[in-house]
């Protein structure tokens, strides 16, 4: 395994990171699950991220009781608030009631008493950025969380949040944490600039797009057995790029450019993440150790710039590009 600083910050972290949305506390049993938390541990991983929405907490539960027994400081173990986490109107976005109670909840439920990274899951469009920028601060103050950093925000929400933290002497933001694949690239033209700027890193999830860049979903065909496709549960989070079936051929195309590199296909698609030099670390999910194992040897991977070049040819114009699609709900209160 290979390590890489978080952003600018002194936290050094696995360049690879076990993310458990999905398949923890939903898509797969809690013995499987444990298999594929040590299976990463085994690989040298040491950065492990979830959510308190992923399954409703059970996620993060799973993962506490996963990493029972480990040495806590020899781990950074991430999670996220603002998804709704009840019916209440205050069950939910970045106010100060919801980020205080969704953090100690998450300790809770990860038994732990301090996060390495909290981040926030979306820009809450409703709340004042003071409100919630003081929220994590006290929470930093407390020892409760170490770093703080964002998921999914664009570029110009992040600016306005290190300009408050600047402002108001709060830490500042060290990550972001945005879909990020060979196919999804809205990141590119202008938030990695900016945290290129500020000393942000990417720690990216998605980077074999759902299972669809290791070529497991063929044009015409069902969705594999056992695939996210094929599971009522989560198919929706893959249905239009497995219904893509311009997309689905072009990936078929990338196999042989993967075999002459000695890679299988979700190696080849960590390492153009991990290529990035503004990545600080691409998340890897698996309902099954084998895949874990199989991700993890895009450790330390050095792709060159001709096969880079001939990656993109062979794409095209499939790869969505636009910042514009970087979006958070104008209003978590109307969210189910």
């Amino acid at each position: 395994m290979d390590f890489r600083h978080l952003g600018n910050s002194g936290l050094v972290i696995s360049e690879i990171a076990y993310g458990n949305w999905i398949t923890h506390g939903s898509q797969v049993e809690e013995e499987t699950a444990v298999s594929c938390v040590r299976a990463a541990l085994d690989a040298g991983v040491t950065t492990f991220d979830t959510a308190d929405v992923y399954a409703q907490g059970r996620a993060e539960e799973v993962l506490g009781r996963a990493l029972k027994g480990e040495r806590r400081d020899g781990l950074e173990i991430f999670s996220k608030v603002y998804w709704p986490m009840g019916e209440g109107r205050n069950d939910r976005g970045l106010s100060r009631k919801h980020v205080i109670r969704g953090a100690e909840d998450s300790l809770r439920r990860l038994g732990t008493d301090y996060l390495d990274l909290y981040q926030a899951h979306r820009f809450d469009h409703t709340t004042p950025l003071e409100e919630t920028m003081r929220a994590f601060e006290d929470l930093v103050r407390q020892g409760k969380v170490l770093y703080v950093g964002v998921s999914e925000w664009r570029a110009e929400e992040i600016e306005r949040a290190l300009k408050i933290a600047d402002e108001m002497g709060f830490d500042r933001i060290v990550s972001n944490q945005p879909q990020y694949n060979m196919v999804w690239r809205v990141i590119e033209s202008e938030v990695v600039p900016v945290c290129e700027r500020e000393g942000i890193g990417q720690i990216v999830w998605s980077p074999i797009a759902g299972g669809v860049l290791t070529g497991k979903y063929r044009p015409g065909q069902a969705a594999p057995s056992g695939s996210r496709g094929a599971d009522p549960r989560s198919s929706h989070f893959v249905k239009d790029m497995t219904e893509d079936e311009a997309l689905l051929r072009k990936v078929a195309e990338l196999e042989p450019l993967a075999a002459e590199a000695g890679l299988s296909m979700a190696q080849l698609a960590v390492a153009w993440v991990l290529r990035n030099p503004n990545v600080s670390a691409a998340i890897v999910g698996a309902s099954r150790p084998e895949q874990v194992r199989d991700n993890v040897g895009a450790a330390g991977v050095t792709l060159d710039d001709a096969l880079v070049a001939r990656i993109d040819e062979v794409l095209g114009d499939s790869v969505r590009r636009d910042p514009a699609l970087t979006r958070s709900p104008e209003d978590v209160h109307d969210l189910g």
